[in-house]
């Protein structure tokens, strides 16, 4: 007869028996449920949620809770001044340069829009080719100056021929910049908007650091928007910058009118002294700026003596300048940031040859390098152009 497989008479058989059972069900009752995919995204979306509302709820909680609280029940304990300092303006704090940097008007709020115009009031300069061996010349020139990083343009009339070294790249302006705002003040005198007889009382705001000696004048003094044009080119001053800019219309205004120009990078983001050279152009745009003074009806021939006078007097010689012989006739504006170097420009050679130029120097900051790089280029560029 077959053995059974327990003696339940056994005790300790029993007693096996009943381990077996009962460490059997311990061990199904640890052991966890097999999660599908299905479960684990049930699981994960509702993590999801759970954030999303949290978010939610903070953003309330910040935006109106707290500062509802604080109107009605927190500030009654503070004093007037301390009210105005914990006040906070959300719309500031998410757009900080709302107030300076804008295009628009839109609900009250300005806006920052991109502007695109059809009829581009600029022409270009036309380019015909390459002068690969003053290009050459220039970028060994460049080798000797490893610190230096240049942006160079050179267009020359009779045979539109060009040298284009990184002209395309963004730079920043420095007083470079006051270039189109003086344009732009010049026409909108020719569109009525006032006249260069007008007058601006030198306010507080408008004083700026830097180059200049208007920020020194006394306030509440009358000058004339001629006055104010002249010492901003021949001067390179600050103050009757912000003072232009303002009567034009701002800054946004000065932008919008360099979109109507043609110009796509040139952009005006700061109040006069940009140390932080956030205001910014391009070499081959400042050429095409002084290609049309010169030689389009942008403006007025009677605009064009004036604008000629302020630039045919800057003070500042040690750039472009100082590479010319004392014949050479130069119309320019130069600028400097410290770790921007630059002079922009038209050279009119001995022998009547005439060509654009301008030289953009990056550098460390005040490197006199910079300087020599320059005035060392435009005494190759001349006496190639002049041969």
């Amino acid at each position: 007869m077959p053995k059974p497989r327990y003696n339940f008479s056994d005790n300790n058989s029993y007693n096996n028996l009943y381990e077996q059972f009962y460490f059997n069900e311990q061990r199904k009752a640890k052991v966890r449920p097999i999660r599908t995919n299905i479960t684990r995204k049930k699981a994960k979306t509702k993590q999801t949620y759970k954030k999303i509302f949290s978010l939610a709820f903070l953003v309330i909680l910040l935006i109106f809770i707290l500062p509802f609280s604080f109107k009605h029940f927190i500030a009654d304990i503070f004093p007037n001044n301390s009210k105005k300092m914990l006040n906070m303006d959300y719309y500031k704090l998410l757009y900080p340069t709302h107030n300076y940097l804008y295009k628009d008007l839109f609900l009250g709020k300005y806006i920052l829009k991109d502007t695109e115009y059809k009829n581009k009031i600029m022409v270009d300069v036309k380019e015909t080719y390459e002068r690969v061996g003053l290009k050459n010349s220039l970028i060994a020139l460049a080798q000797d100056y490893k610190r230096i990083k240049p942006s160079i343009y050179v267009w020359e009339y009779d045979k539109g021929s060009y040298v284009n070294i990184n002209a395309d790249t963004p730079y920043p302006a420095a007083s470079i910049i006051k270039i189109p705002v003086l344009i732009e003040m010049f026409r909108e005198i020719e569109n009525g908007k006032f006249s260069l007889n007008d007058t601006m009382i030198l306010e507080d705001y408008y004083r700026a650091s830097g180059s200049g000696k208007l920020q020194y004048s006394q306030g509440g003094i009358a000058h004339t928007m001629d006055y104010l044009a002249k010492i901003m080119i021949q001067n390179s001053d600050n103050s009757s910058t912000n003072m232009i800019i303002a009567k034009i219309g701002g800054m946004p205004e000065v932008n919008r009118a360099m979109k109507r120009w043609g110009l796509k990078t040139t952009h005006i983001n700061n109040w006069l002294p940009d140390l932080e050279g956030t205001n910014i152009t391009t070499a081959k745009e400042l050429a095409k700026m002084f290609y049309n003074i010169d030689s389009t009806n942008i403006i007025s021939s009677s605009s064009k003596k004036h604008i000629a006078n302020y630039l045919g007097h800057v003070k500042n010689n040690r750039l472009l300048q100082a590479g010319l012989p004392n014949n050479a006739i130069l119309l320019h504006k130069t600028g400097d940031i410290g770790f921007m170097l630059g002079d922009a420009g038209i050279v009119k050679t001995q022998n009547g040859k005439k060509y654009i130029v301008v030289i953009l120097a990056k550098r460390p900051y005040n490197n006199l390098q910079g300087k020599d790089f320059i005035v060392k280029a435009s005494k190759i560029i001349y006496n190639n152009i002049s041969l």
